[in-house]
């Protein structure tokens, strides 16, 4: 059975693609808008340089004015007026610096040359001089805008999705708080039930090895109903020895699994603390374990390896199952995903939630090959005095 959230993420892809589609046609449209602007400069720096030619000119019925007004309304466009030696004659909204002016001015015409194609004015004479120019700084503007816009729809497209992630996670923690208390509830009756019921066999002649597992499974489900109710609140950790919590977890699951499946625990032979809630942390185990048995189908091996690294302590679960498929890594821990015909797909999520939630921990599928088996690895902080 496929995860529950499937189509939610083909819905967040979907949005995704939608996003760039509009990103790209906003830059298609932003780029037509900067070649009109260009184009229109061009025809201003045109006029500039005919009103240059006919100031220059010695008919007297001209209107000097008018031209000089033209040649003075650029206020934006930096430009540079060079004979047919690229010497410059003359310049208009370029910023000198205090020292160097002349190389300056070179330099700024060989970069203005390859800027934009420069406007020739004939001088009549059969001489010309050349008008270079820049970009104003509105079509400098309008250059980066696209790129900015891009920026802002990135940041937008972010914070919709870490919306949409914690939204997602908000609700899964409200079902997960009041399935656990409704659970425990629900529990509550029948085992005070089966508790009752065992006092009274107790008093009859019944095998007393039976009534010894039957109180160990009555008091099991005490132990479940007792980690049902702490989800949602914060259990009190304490410093406890892992190596000992692990093998007394697997103590109790191998006597509950088949036969044929081998469980082994490497550790080292000195106690390593961790702080935490050892009832909870059983729980861990004990998930992983089924999960491991279902993989494997009743027949393998699952091995339990403890090392120290560091400030942390790794517990790697290896088992011998028919694998994950490594673009299903992170998705084996979303709710409702299970391969199983029976099941709600609740079992690694839950682990996932005890680690890292109550534990500070992390959890994540370390490595995995399809028909040789799959590798869990836990980490969490060591506990110092």
């Amino acid at each position: 059975m496929n995860s529950i959230y499937d189509s939610r993420q083909r819905l967040k892809y979907l949005f995704i693609i939608a996003a760039i589609f509009i990103a790209i046609a906003s830059v298609f449209v932003s780029d037509l808008l900067i070649k009109d602007l260009a184009r229109e400069e061009r025809e201003k720096i045109e006029i500039w340089a005919e009103a240059t030619r006919v100031l220059t000119s010695e008919d007297p019925s001209l209107n000097m004015n008018l031209i000089l007004k033209i040649i003075q309304g650029n206020t934006s466009i930096p430009v540079m007026l060079c004979n047919d030696q690229d010497s410059v004659m003359n310049y208009k909204n370029i910023e000198l610096p205090e020292k160097g002016a002349d190389e300056y001015l070179r330099k700024k015409v060989e970069e203005l040359k390859h800027k934009n194609q420069p406007l020739p004015i004939d001088m009549g004479d059969g001489t010309f001089q050349y008008l270079y120019y820049d970009d104003s700084i509105n079509l400098k503007r309008l250059l980066v805008y696209p790129y900015a816009q891009l920026s802002v729809m990135a940041v937008f497209i972010l914070l919709a999705f870490i919306a949409l992630a914690s939204t997602k996670r908000a609700e899964q923690n409200k079902v997960w708080v009041g399935l656990s208390k409704e659970t425990a509830h629900q529990l509550g009756t029948p085992i005070s039930s089966l508790i009752a019921w065992l006092e009274y066999l107790k008093l009859k002649d019944i095998d007393p090895a039976l009534l010894a597992e039957m109180e160990k499974d009555v008091k099991r489900l005490e132990m479940i109903a007792e980690r049902f109710s702490k989800i949602g609140s914060t259990p009190e950790p304490v410093p406890v020895d892992i190596c000992q919590s692990i093998s007394s977890a697997l103590e109790y699951m191998q006597t509950r699994i088949s036969s044929k499946v081998k469980i082994s625990i490497e550790a080292p032979d000195h106690p390593v603390i961790v702080l935490m809630n050892n009832s909870l942390f059983a729980w861990v185990v004990e998930n992983l374990c089924k999960n491991a048995v279902d993989a494997m189908e009743g027949q393998g091996s699952i091995t339990f390896h403890v090392e120290e690294k560091g400030k942390n302590v790794r517990i790697d679960v290896t088992d011998t199952g028919k694998g994950i498929l490594k673009s299903r890594f992170k998705t084996v821990f979303n709710p409702g995903y299970t391969t199983k015909k029976r099941g709600w797909g609740l079992g690694l999520s839950l682990v996932k939630r005890i680690v890292e939630s109550y534990h500070g921990g992390k959890i994540f599928v370390k490595s995995s090959e399809i028909g040789k088996g799959t590798t869990f690895r836990i980490e969490l902080r060591l506990f110092t005095h």
